[in-house]
């Protein structure tokens, strides 16, 4: 304080302070708070009477000591209130230049879809327009297990070269699937038709697929899915699960004649027809044999059913349909020749069939149970089918499509760990969407429900296993127009396949001898046929 007041009491270091400076030593200590910058005091001098200018004067030899503090406090006080001024415009001025420029569209890869199936098929229409989860679009590389190769490591996963003829243009591609469908038996007996290896591949790689590449493999042999059967057989039992007898014979050198014929033997891997035979008798059987000895193969025996009709029941995701196929040939094979198929309706019988199937080898997709229907009014289950199974009926586009949806859900909870909603009647009743036969003047129609509601909608098409397709698919009773009763409707669910079937059983119920049984048929199944093609 000596220093300052020496310093202050000199008179040309006063005089050397800007004009004004000293104006704050002649305020009072309270009005520290609120100094003046010099600037302003200059602009806007103090109207103060002349008298008391020589202040200063008296004011300099005794200065406060708290007025000259307040000048440096103000001169803080500015600079922080303008770099607080500046951090705002600048805080305000960073957000509109960010927001300014408009963001990037983020481009996500497409995912690769694999389907093996033949070229008949064109699955990249049916997946056109389909997205995973609404961000990625689905690329479809179609082609036949004889198309392509493949190379898997641990680190990258399976490679796929693909050479495919399009037009007549030999298309050549390589990528990386992501996912695969297979709608193509793996294997077969005959040469050059064992593709095996491309499943085992394309398991090493950890591609996932629909059904799963461990079912696709183990469904490579009909024996195998067979013995998968015989253990459904025994935990259902005979009643709820009527698996027709088999004897299984790993080489020809065990194949000893059975005590009942006829039978049907079985050669290898037989599918779709091929590789059975109906044996007759014991002398027969022994040529049999031979036939397995040069083929070097294994074979089963099972005893021949005098079919009325075949049944099939498939299952696609929460899908059901069943089938019913009736010779018109006469072959004893159903699917050989001419045959009539319709669609029935879907029993809880049907359902624990292909239910109980269905969670074979980790559990399967896409499945379907063939049956035989006996004379004897009893059921036979004699096969399961897979992925690859063939698509019949009047609902094929919508089997296809039905297919469709169910790899874009795998697909999405696979591939993005997401599980996609399912449609409404799946939600209300998960598992039992049930597609019903046609009506006589609609389209398909998919209806969700459960057996029993099924059961009761269509009293006609409902049937135990038990009863004959004439029972099933009865003749509603006669209108009120034609007979003038009030009481008696006909069932609106009566197509032309019906009437065929009903003219076809009916005839041969009330005929008295076979001669006049064949005619009346012959007749029926002309005026049938008239007019089921007449429209």
């Amino acid at each position: 304080m000596n220093y300052l007041r020496r310093r202050l009491s000199d008179s040309s270091f006063v005089a050397n302070l800007p004009n004004g400076y000293m104006m704050d030593l002649q305020r009072p200590s309270s009005s520290t708070s609120s100094p003046a910058s010099p600037a302003t005091e200059r602009r806007q001098p103090p109207a103060q009477p002349p008298q008391a200018q020589p202040q200063p004067q008296a004011q300099t030899s005794s200065p406060s000591p708290g007025g000259f503090l307040s000048s440096f406090s103000s001169v803080v006080k500015t600079a922080q209130i303008a770099s607080a001024v500046q951090a705002k415009a600048a805080a305000h001025a960073e957000p509109a230049a960010t927001a300014a420029p408009p963001p990037k569209p983020v481009i996500r890869k497409p995912k690769v879809l694999l389907v093996i199936d033949d070229p008949h098929t064109d699955w990249a229409k049916y997946f056109r327009g389909k997205k995973l989860n609404g961000e990625y679009d689905i690329r479809v590389e179609q082609a036949e297990f004889s198309e392509i190769n493949l190379a898997s490591y641990v680190n990258t996963g399976c490679m796929v070269d693909m050479q495919v003829t399009r037009g007549g243009t030999k298309v050549v591609r390589s990528f990386k699937p992501d996912f695969v469908l297979i709608r193509q038996h793996a294997y077969s007996m005959t040469p050059g038709e064992d593709f095996r290896s491309l499943v085992i591949g394309l398991q090493y790689g950890g591609v996932p697929s629909v059904n799963s590449l461990s079912s696709i493999y183990n469904f490579c042999s009909k024996p195998w899915v067979f013995s998968h059967m015989i253990k459904l057989f025994h935990t259902l039992g005979p009643e709820k699960f009527p698996l027709n007898e088999q004897t299984f014979y790993p080489n020809h050198a065990q194949m000893l004649p059975t005590p009942t014929f006829p039978v049907v033997v079985k050669l290898g891997h037989a599918h779709a027809g091929v590789g059975k035979i109906k044996v007759e008798n014991a002398s027969d059987f022994q040529d049999i044999t031979s036939v397995v000895a040069l083929a070097k193969t294994y074979a089963t025996a099972e005893p021949f059913v005098d079919s009325k009709y075949d049944i099939r029941i498939q299952k696609i995701g929460n899908n059901y349909k069943a089938y019913m196929r009736t010779s018109i040939s006469g072959n004893w094979k159903a699917n050989t020749g001419s045959a009539m198929l319709e669609q029935i309706a879907m029993t809880d019988r049907y359902r624990l069939w292909v239910d109980s199937c269905a969670e074979m080898f980790g559990g399967l997709d896409i499945c379907a149970v063939k049956a035989v229907h006996g004379k004897d009014g009893n059921d036979y289950i004699i096969e399961v089918m897979d992925s690859s199974m063939p698509l019949i009926g009047e609902h094929v586009e919508e089997d296809r499509q039905l297919i469709t949806d169910l790899v874009v859900n795998k697909m999405t909870t696979v591939l993005l760990g997401v599980t996609s909603p399912q449609p409404a009647s799946a939600k209300a009743q998960p598992g039992t969407q049930t597609t019903q036969p046609r009506r006589a003047q609609g389209g398909p129609r998919s209806a969700s429900g459960s057996p029993s509601k099924s059961s009761q909608g269509s009293p006609q098409r409902a049937r135990s296993a038990n009863t004959s397709p004439s029972q099933a698919f009865q003749p509603g009773p006669i209108p009120a127009s034609a007979s003038g009763g009030g009481s008696q409707k006909q069932p609106p669910q009566l197509n032309k396949s019906q009437s065929l079937t009903n003219a076809f059983t009916e005839t041969l119920r009330g005929s008295t001898t076979d001669d006049e049984a064949k005619a009346e048929t012959i007749r029926s199944l002309r005026q049938s046929f008239a007019s089921l093609f007449s429209d």
